[in-house]
């Protein structure tokens, strides 16, 4: 995450939640949430213990969903569904409102260090996408 939006969520975090005030918090959450980090790997980093981590994901999303709810959890007006149909149409699927497609891609250039967390039963790498209308998700 480059450094001027991560200074930007976490002024918005910490203006609307108290509890954020040592930003360390939010690096937790954020760690967990990107890297899918175990509690256990945040104890040993940033000596918090396992429910204090998993207390602070729970209060960081909250806090997420409070702030960006408005914007960005809205449902779509007509304007937007009308949108949404006519690029879907554009790309060959009409009428495609709220389907989902998911699939797993090889994943060719994974590093090294993640290659174990991504390999399934194929025993190489590979990355779950979802198209949704159209739409890499």
């Amino acid at each position: 995450m480059r450094g001027h939006v991560f200074e930007c969520l976490l002024r918005h975090v910490q203006q609307v939640n108290p509890y954020f005030r040592p930003h360390q918090k939010v690096i937790v959450a954020l760690r967990m949430m990107v890297y899918g980090s175990p509690t256990d790997l945040m104890d040993e980093a940033y000596s918090m213990s396992k429910s204090t981590c998993l207390d602070n994901l729970v209060e960081f999303c909250d806090t997420i969903v409070q702030l960006y709810k408005d914007e960005y959890l809205c449902e779509p007006n007509q304007e937007d569904l009308d949108c949404f149909l006519h690029n879907s149409e554009d790309h060959g699927f009409p009428g495609m409102i709220g389907s989902l497609d998911c699939m797993h891609w090889d994943w060719k250039n994974c590093p090294t260090g993640w290659q174990r967390g991504f390999c399934r039963w194929l025993r190489k790498p590979t990355t779950n996408c979802c198209v949704r209308g159209g739409y890499l998700v």
